[in-house]
């Protein structure tokens, strides 16, 4: 869509829904509307279900951490209208001791990607009904996408196939030790990549 067609979208949307909206604007080529928390299963029901916008697909749910702002995190939804070929950005404001309305009604997509927030952020979706982590062990402390979640002190987990069993082992940050190889293969590596032997070069 043409900045022109996301301008009469925005206003489209904004005339209907005015209430349940912050703002929107228009931001590296998509369309982003900031809701009212409270109101999220209504604002996503008429995305979906208004004629002109037809988004019925739920692409991603993902939580940001902002810890300056008293309403800490973001939850973020991307969906996208396959009618139209037009994605959206769905934005609302989430304080650390509230809870969002779980989508699962509007897009049951929404299932595990609202456990990942739970998981990494500690988003809580009232209404899921089974809102446990996903990514991490059961007795897994604390949560690891959040900007003050520790970098030591902390146990991570792996299968050992010696021992043949789960075990937990201090985190090691070795990033510090690895060696990069920052030289992309369109920019001209200093070696032959693998394949390139078998190239025959043209005069």
């Amino acid at each position: 869509m043409s900045e022109e067609e996301l301008n009469e979208l925005g206003e489209h949307i904004a005339a209907a829904i005015d209430a349940d909206l912050k703002g929107w604007r228009i931001a590296f080529g998509e369309l982003t509307v900031d809701a009212h928390g409270p109101r999220i299963t209504q604002v996503l029901k008429f995305l979906r279900d208004d004629s002109l916008c037809r988004f019925s697909t739920l692409i991603d749910l993902c939580g940001v951490d902002y810890p300056e702002r008293s309403q800490r995190f973001d939850v973020v939804y991307h969906l996208l209208s396959l009618h139209n070929n037009q994605r959206i950005r769905v934005k609302i404001a989430v304080g650390a001791d509230e809870t969002v309305q779980t989508a699962r009604e509007v897009y049951p997509a929404a299932d595990w990607f609202e456990r990942e927030a739970f998981d990494m952020y500690g988003v809580v979706f009232a209404g899921h009904p089974d809102l446990r982590r996903i990514l991490t062990d059961y007795g897994f402390s604390g949560h690891p996408l959040r900007k003050d979640f520790p970098l030591t002190g902390e146990v991570e987990v792996r299968y050992d196939d010696e021992q043949k069993r789960v075990v937990y082992e201090p985190v090691k940050l070795v990033q510090e030790f690895r060696n990069f190889d920052y030289l992309s293969p369109w920019e001209g590596a200093q070696y032959v990549l693998p394949g390139d032997e078998k190239a025959t070069t043209k005069e």
